[in-house]
């Protein structure tokens, strides 16, 4: 397969996974990166793209061991998309919403304390049952959210 071949079926590979959409479908950056990954599906060697951004070819080529590596900056990768006529999208996916993000955390750190003191009070006979203790860690969690310290250091458990 020669090269045009071969910048063909990358381009067909990536417009599928840009059209795609989902995050997820772009998640995995190609293994020898987003850059090169592009440049190559466009037919563009490295010294075409350091020409366009007025760089050298050695620049090029540590762009793209950089983003592979993840020491890569921003405003580079910028500024190679504008080069490849692309744009930078820049975001942080949360795992879960923000929202379960911050009521596991109140849990969490209700669960921690409330037991601490359940033991305690159990040795006084004086301990809860599942219900009121899950009611209390629930209310205790409500009271650290509407406090603002989820994310003190001193908070932090891992």
């Amino acid at each position: 397969m020669n090269r045009w071949d071969q910048a063909k079926l990358a381009r067909k590979q990536l417009d599928a996974k840009f059209a795609d959409g989902s995050l997820r479908a772009l998640s995995s950056r190609p293994t020898r990166g987003w850059v090169r990954a592009v440049r190559d599906a466009l037919g563009m060697n490295s010294r075409q793209l350091a020409t366009r951004l007025g760089r050298t070819q050695s620049a090029v080529s540590q762009l793209e061991k950089s983003e592979v590596n993840g020491g890569v900056s921003i405003d580079s990768l910028r500024r190679a998309a504008s080069a490849l006529d692309c744009d930078l999208v820049y975001v942080l996916v949360p795992r879960t919403s923000l929202e379960e993000t911050v009521l596991s955390r109140a849990r969490a750190l209700a669960k921690r304390d409330l037991v601490a003191v359940d033991r305690t009070m159990r040795l006084e006979d004086q301990g809860l049952d599942a219900d009121e203790l899950d009611q209390r860690i629930e209310d205790y969690a409500a009271l650290l959210v509407a406090d603002g310290r989820l994310w003190d250091d001193d908070n932090h458990h891992g």
